[in-house]
């Protein structure tokens, strides 16, 4: 049985993961799930801070999952718009990929901080239900922890620099 490959992004906020995500599942003809699409419609307006985020993005995960690895188990292509910004969250990228041994692309999206910001404070205006996380403290904030990925880490990784 062919296995989907697994599709998902890291980049600093405001990079254009999103946007990436869209396009390349359309142009795969993959499912495409938004992170931000699911807490915002399970857990709406409990998201005010990182400490928020952290908490139901760790509570959403399981269930994810299971979704993900059986949707891939049906030879379906997945495009996940869910961070892997840190060590720790591709580690749960690499529970899903080597639980079913699924082929993956890791897409890094190079972006500068400004251009960064940039698209945040657009992205304020065009979608201003995300007014309140989508600042420039935010940003500082979730920024400190960003990590790219790194060869050891075993991915398959795409570079778009922006």
């Amino acid at each position: 049985m062919k296995i989907g490959t697994l599709t998902f992004f890291c980049g600093k906020m405001g990079a254009g993961k999103s946007t990436e995500a869209k396009k390349i599942a359309r142009d795969t003809n993959a499912v495409l799930l938004s992170e931000d699409e699911w807490l915002a419609s399970i857990y709406p307006d409990k998201i005010t801070s990182l400490n928020d985020y952290l908490k139901y993005s760790g509570l959403l995960k399981p269930q994810i999952k299971q979704l993900v690895e059986s949707i891939l188990a049906t030879g379906t292509h997945v495009v996940m718009d869910f961070p892997a910004n840190t060590q720790s969250q591709r580690a749960w990228f690499r529970t899903i990929i080597s639980e079913i041994n699924a082929p993956h692309q890791l897409i890094f999206i190079d972006a500068p901080d400004d251009l960064c910001l940039k698209q945040i404070q657009r992205r304020r205006i065009e979608q201003p239900e995300r007014a309140a996380t989508d600042t420039a403290e935010m940003f500082a904030q979730v920024t400190q922890y960003f990590s790219a990925p790194t060869a050891d880490e075993g991915f398959n990784v795409t570079t778009i620099n922006k």
